[in-house]
C-alpha cells in the first residue's frame, strides 16, 4: 500500500468535507419538496426552519391532484408528443448533423451557419404563431411537436460527434458501394450512440417540461400537456382556497409541492437509465474542434 502523507490525508478529508456539503445543498430541496408534499397541511403551514421528515405524514395532497380527471389526460397527450417528437427530433438531428459533417457536400457550410444564425436570431413570438396558425396546425398536438421538432444546439453536438469519427470507415465503407443512408445508420449512428443517450435527455427534459408552447397555441383543455394541466390546477387551487382562507389555504400550500412531485417524478426515473452516457456522449461531441 501507498503510504500517504499528512498533507493528502487533510486533503482528501477536505474534499470529502466539501463534496459532501454540495451534494447536502443539491439534495435538499428536493428533500424539502419531497418532505412537505407528505406533510399535514396544517402541520406544515405552522412549522419554520428545515424539513427532514414528513410532518404528519399524509396522501391528502396527492389524492386532491390525482382525483382531477385532466391528469391522466396530461398524461397522455405529454406522452404523445413526447415520443413523436423523439422519434422525429432524433431523425432529424441525425441527418442534419450528417450532412453537416460532410467535406464533399455543396452548401453544406452555408446550411452550418444558417444553423448557427438561428441559435442566436428568433423571429419573435408573433411571426411564430402567425406561422403556426397559417398551417393550420394551431390548436392541435401538431403545434408542439412540429415547430420544436429539432433543436440546432442538437444537431451541432452531433455534428462534432460525427467528426470525431474517422473518415476511413465511411470511404471504405463508400468504396464497397454503400450509399449515404447506409453509412449513416449502419456505421455512423452505432458509433454515436453515447451522444445520441444525451440527446435523447435533452430532447425528453425539454418536452416534459413544457408548458407555454402549449398555453400559446392550445385552446381546447383535452390537449393540454401534463406541465399545462398541473399549473392550472394550482393557479385555481392557490386563488380559490387561499380566497376562502383556512383549512383551504394550508392545502393549497401543500398541494403545490406534490404538484412539483408528480411534475418531477418520471423524468427523474428515466434518467438513470442514461445517466452512464451522459459525460461520454457530451465529451465526444465537445473534443472535436
Amino acid at each position: 500500500m501507498i503510504k500517504r502523507t499528512l498533507g493528502e490525508k487533510v486533503f482528501n478529508v477536505i474534499n470529502i468535507f466539501i463534496m459532501l456539503l454540495v451534494v447536502t445543498v443539491t439534495l435538499y430541496p428536493f428533500l424539502y419538496v419531497l418532505m412537505a408534499s407528505f406533510s399535514s397541511a396544517n402541520e406544515f403551514m405552522s412549522h419554520r426552519g428545515l424539513l427532514i421528515k414528513p410532518l404528519g405524514f399524509t396522501l391528502d395532497s396527492y389524492k386532491f391532484v390525482m382525483k382531477n380527471s385532466m391528469i391522466f389526460i396530461g398524461f397522455k397527450n405529454t406522452l404523445i408528443v413526447l415520443i413523436t417528437r423523439l422519434a422525429l427530433g432524433l431523425l432529424l438531428t441525425v441527418i442534419g448533423a450528417y450532412f453537416m459533417s460532410l467535406k464533399t457536400a455543396k452548401l453544406s457550410k452555408v446550411f452550418s451557419i444558417g444553423v448557427v444564425i438561428t441559435m442566436f436570431f428568433s423571429g419573435g413570438l408573433i411571426p411564430n404563431y402567425l406561422n403556426v396558425k397559417s398551417f393550420g396546425i394551431d390548436n392541435s398536438l401538431l403545434a408542439l411537436i412540429l415547430p420544436v421538432a429539432i433543436n440546432t444546439f442538437n444537431m451541432i453536438i452531433t455534428r462534432n460527434a460525427i467528426d470525431a469519427i474517422p473518415d476511413g470507415l465511411s470511404e471504405a465503407a463508400m468504396i464497397d458501394g454503400a450509399g449515404h443512408t447506409r453509412v449513416l445508420f449502419s456505421i455512423i449512428v452505432p458509433m454515436i450512440i453515447p451522444t445520441l443517450a444525451v440527446i435523447t435527455l435533452y430532447y425528453s427534459v425539454e418536452t416534459w417540461n413544457s408548458w407555454f408552447t402549449a398555453m400559446i397555441y392550445l385552446r381546447k383543455k383535452s390537449l393540454y400537456p401534463l406541465q399545462l394541466v398541473l399549473r392550472e390546477i394550482l393557479i385555481m387551487n392557490s386563488v380559490g382556497n387561499i380566497a376562502n382562507g383556512g383549512d383551504n389555504e394550508a392545502i393549497a400550500e401543500t398541494v403545490q409541492y406534490a404538484v412539483m412531485m408528480v411534475a418531477t417524478v418520471p423524468i427523474l426515473v428515466v434518467y438513470p437509465f442514461l445517466q452512464k452516457y451522459f459525460v461520454k456522449g457530451v465529451m465526444v461531441g465537445a473534443v472535436k474542434g
